[in-house]
């Protein structure tokens, strides 16, 4: 058991939430290495004997720590910038296993990537595709590319974590995309190596991924009869976490499946995942400043806000929250919010907790698109970040100070 209360207090990986937040700054972030190792594991005994590179995806969660965690399991990387290429080669990450995704590569960011020797970018655009070949062949060297295809498959998530809907901005259609590879045939700059799809972000079912691959599956076929055979497949991420008791997808299931419809196609499957490995890692720990009654509402006001946690106002997604003490008091209904000047500062609406003052809270399952989407806003300094190793807590990111975020302004006063 990850998570439990011993007399009444929160213990996260054997770890007393209570004394440690007595003890360290709040909010902080704190994060379990041993369900990060379980679910990449569980991830990689689940590909079989089938030629597979699993690709993290850096923007869940690119805490340097969390990033050499998985390089020394093996994992692969997917990016969507040239600060995740960085911060990917710093944590020891190999470069021959890392995708480059993303709809906006700057000539800059290409010209990284090929100084690196990565293992493929994901094209979304000819003109992209003609950019990437015009800088290798500046630079006398060939560029790994693999197009991603965009299936137009529905699939049941929020709106704003779509991605491979007809009206999303991610992919080529696939009436385009047999042109595309012919045209990449013929560029001097390009090699040829794989293709990709991605449908979305805490996707809770098989059948989405089943249907899009059956599509992908049919070009794969049709490009090796036009003699442009394909050495990878990259079916994305996007493998749903349970916040409030869903039924989560079995990976085992899922990639066997996956694998089936693949058949004896001498391609290796490359999987994106960044949430389903990180996510359920993650606690976020909070001190509640005030409790405010209205004749509507009781709000418990606590020191973490929307800059720290930014999903339940950007997705109206659910946390589950916890006391780190189960007061001996009766529970009653709050609205758990931040300290930020926006009405839409919340971390959970309508929770049935047993709190005072100065009590601490715990938001569960923040480890993927916690501390990734943070913000300085309000000039609130960027929080600290701690992970759990071996039954001892080592802080992996120091807190910002006021200094560090006004140090890049240009100070610029008129008397």
């Amino acid at each position: 058991m990850t998570m439990d209360y011993k007399d009444n207090v929160l213990y996260f990986d054997d770890i007393n939430i209570l004394e440690f937040a007595q003890s360290n700054q709040t909010p902080f972030y704190l994060y379990s290495e041993n369900i990060i190792k379980n679910n990449y594991n569980s991830y990689s005994e689940s590909f079989g004997s089938h030629s597979h590179n699993i690709c993290y995806s850096v923007k869940a969660n690119s805490n340097l720590s969390i990033l050499s965690l998985l390089a020394k399991l093996g994992s692969g990387f997917d990016i969507v910038s040239g600060g995740e290429l960085t911060r990917v080669l710093r944590a020891g990450g190999d470069p021959t296993k890392i995708v480059f995704s993303g709809v906006g590569k700057s000539e800059e960011e290409i010209i990284q990537a090929l100084d690196n020797n990565i293992m493929c970018f994901n094209v979304e655009s000819k003109d992209e595709l003609n950019t990437i070949n015009k800088i290798a062949k500046q630079k006398k060297t060939k560029a790994n590319i693999s197009f991603r295809v965009n299936p137009a498959i529905n699939v049941n998530t929020h709106p704003y974590i779509t991605t491979g809907m007809r009206d999303n901005k991610f992919g080529i259609e696939q009436s385009e995309i047999i042109s595309l590879y012919k045209d990449a045939s013929s560029l001097d700059g390009i090699s040829i190596v794989g293709i990709d799809f991605h449908i979305g972000s805490q996707i809770m079912e098989i059948e989405p991924y089943l249907e899009s691959l059956i599509k992908i599956i049919a070009i794969v076929d049709n490009l090796d009869a036009l003699g442009i055979p394909l050495k990878h497949i990259d079916i994305g991420g996007g493998l749903g976490i349970s916040y409030e008791d869903e039924s989560i997808v079995d990976k085992k299931l899922f990639l066997s499946e996956i694998i089936q419809i693949i058949g004896d196609r001498k391609l290796t499957l490359v999987i994106e995942p960044g949430r389903s490995i990180v996510g359920e890692s993650g606690l976020l720990v909070t001190k509640i400043i005030n409790i405010k009654e209205s004749s509507a509402k009781s709000f418990a006001i606590t020191d973490a806000g929307m800059n720290d946690l930014m999903r339940p106002p950007l997705y109206q997604a659910y946390h589950s929250i916890r006391e780190v003490f189960r007061q001996p008091v009766s529970k009653a209904t709050y609205d758990v919010v931040g300290p930020i000047c926006e009405t839409a500062d919340f971390l959970g609406k309508d929770r049935v907790l047993s709190i005072s003052q100065g009590d601490f809270l715990a938001i569960e399952n923040v480890g993927a698109y916690g501390f990734s989407l943070a913000s300085n806003y309000n000039t609130r300094p960027k929080i600290d970040e701690y992970i759990v190793s071996n039954n001892n807590v080592n802080k992996i990111r120091t807190r910002d100070t006021i200094d560090q975020i006004l140090e890049n302004e240009i100070k610029f006063i008129q008397n």
